[in-house]
C-alpha cells in the first residue's frame, strides 16, 4: 500500500488560474527537475535563483534557516533564500516584509518519515499560495489583529504550517524537521517600557489551515501539467494594497504634497486603491 496520498488529478491543474490551490506539496527532487530556472542543486549547495528576465517579479521565495538534510543523506546549504525569522524596526520594513510574503507563493523544505518507510527520510517542498483568498485572509487577519492589540509596543507573530502538513500524511508519519514549516517576524519598537512584550503577551502564533494538493507524480503527461501549473503560479503579481498596511508616513506626506495636483491624486489612489476617492 502506498503511504503517500493520491496525486492530484490532471483536471485540478488544467485551469488557467492557480487561485484554487491553497497549499501544495511535492518531493524536492521533483521540484528541482520541474523548475530548473528557479532551483539548482550543485554538490552540497542548493541555490534559489533569481526569477528569469521575462518575469522579474516572479519566482518562488524560499524561507529557510539556510541548511537542509536532503532526503536524510546529504547536508546542503542554501543560497538566495529568505530568513524564516526576521526582525523589523520601521514601518517601511513592515510594508516591505508584508509585500514579500503576500506577492509570491512561499516555499518551505521539510523532511518526512512515513510509517512504512520509517528508516528513510524524504525532503519535500511545501508551497503556500498566499494569493489564495483563504490563505491570504488568515495571514492578513493575523497581522492586522496583533497590530490592533498593541499600542506602540514591540510584538512577535509566527505563522505555523506543521499541523496542516502533518494531517496530509498517513497516521504514524513523522515530520523530522517540522520546525522548518513556519516563519515569523518580530517588530521592535522604541517604546521605553515593553511590558506586554517582556511577559510574552504580545507574542502570537497563527496555525494556518487549508487544503493541500499532492503534486507528486511520475507520469510524463502529468509532469508537464504540473510544470505549467508551477510556472503559472510563479508569474509576477500586481498586488492591490489594502488600507491597513499602506498608511502614510510623515516623510511620504511631505513628498506627495510637493508634487503637482495631478500627480498627487495618482499617488493617493495607489495608497488607497481599495476605496478610491477621486
Amino acid at each position: 500500500m502506498d503511504p503517500f496520498p493520491s496525486p492530484t488529478s490532471s483536471g485540478e491543474l488544467r485551469g488557467p488560474r492557480t487561485c484554487d490551490c491553497e497549499l501544495a506539496l511535492l518531493p524536492l527532487r521533483q521540484l528541482l527537475l520541474l523548475q530548473p530556472d528557479c532551483f539548482q542543486l550543485r554538490g552540497d549547495r542548493l541555490a534559489v535563483l533569481r526569477p528569469p528576465r521575462h518575469q522579474p517579479a516572479g519566482g518562488f521565495p524560499v524561507l529557510s534557516d539556510g541548511a537542509l538534510h536532503h532526503d536524510g543523506q546529504r547536508h546542503c546549504r542554501l543560497t538566495g533564500h529568505l530568513k524564516r525569522d526576521v526582525e523589523l524596526t520601521s514601518h517601511r520594513d513592515y510594508k516591505d516584509f508584508r509585500e514579500t510574503i503576500l506577492s509570491r507563493p512561499l516555499v518551505f523544505f521539510t523532511n518526512v518519515r512515513t510509517k512504512n518507510y520509517s528508516s528513510k527520510e524524504k525532503t519535500y517542498a511545501f508551497i503556500v499560495n498566499t494569493r489564495h483568498p483563504k490563505i491570504r485572509r488568515q495571514i492578513e487577519h493575523g497581522m492586522n489583529t496583533i497590530i490592533s492589540s498593541v499600542f506602540g509596543e514591540s510584538y512577535k507573530l509566527r505563522f505555523d504550517f506543521q499541523e496542516v502538513v502533518k494531517s496530509f500524511f498517513p497516521p504514524g508519519s513523522h515530520l523530522v524537521t517540522g520546525e522548518d514549516l513556519s516563519f515569523s517576524y518580530e517588530f521592535k519598537s522604541d517604546a521605553l517600557f515593553d511590558f506586554f512584550y517582556w511577559f510574552g503577551i504580545s507574542k502570537n502564533t497563527v496555525a494556518v489551515t487549508g487544503k493541500v494538493l499532492n503534486l507528486s507524480n511520475t507520469s510524463a503527461e502529468k509532469k508537464e501539467i504540473i510544470t505549467m501549473f508551477l510556472e503559472k503560479m510563479s508569474e509576477p503579481y500586481v498586488r492591490l494594497n489594502s488600507f491597513s498596511d499602506r498608511k502614510f508616513s510623515v516623510a511620504s506626506r511631505g513628498r506627495l504634497i510637493s508634487y503637482k495636483t495631478k500627480s498627487y491624486c495618482y499617488c493617493f489612489l495607489i495608497y488607497y486603491n481599495s476605496t478610491p476617492i477621486i
